[in-house]
């Protein structure tokens, strides 16, 4: 496991992407002590669909809500004072 300082993993996000991607976990550190440990991504836990297939689910049951009777631009609208 390679050990990053959080300053790097600021200022180099990427140099984490490409680790992650290779396969390694990445222990992010704040002067020295342990904050978190970033692993690669091995799916959706516990399910066994893709992540695409989960998010057109989702998109679906939004879709398939009832509409507010509130709209966004009478909220703004009514939160403007004159």
């Amino acid at each position: 496991m390679k050990t990053m300082a959080l300053r790097q993993l600021l200022r180099q996000p990427k140099s984490v992407k490409r680790l992650t991607a290779a396969g390694q976990a990445i222990r992010i550190t704040d002067n020295g002590k342990p904050l978190w440990v970033i692993h690669p991504a091995s799916g959706v836990a516990g399910d066994d669909r893709s992540c695409r297939e989960i998010l057109e689910c989702e998109f679906e049951a939004l879709l398939g809500e009832r509409r507010s009777e509130v709209s966004a631009a009478g909220l703004v609208s009514d939160s403007r004072v004159l």
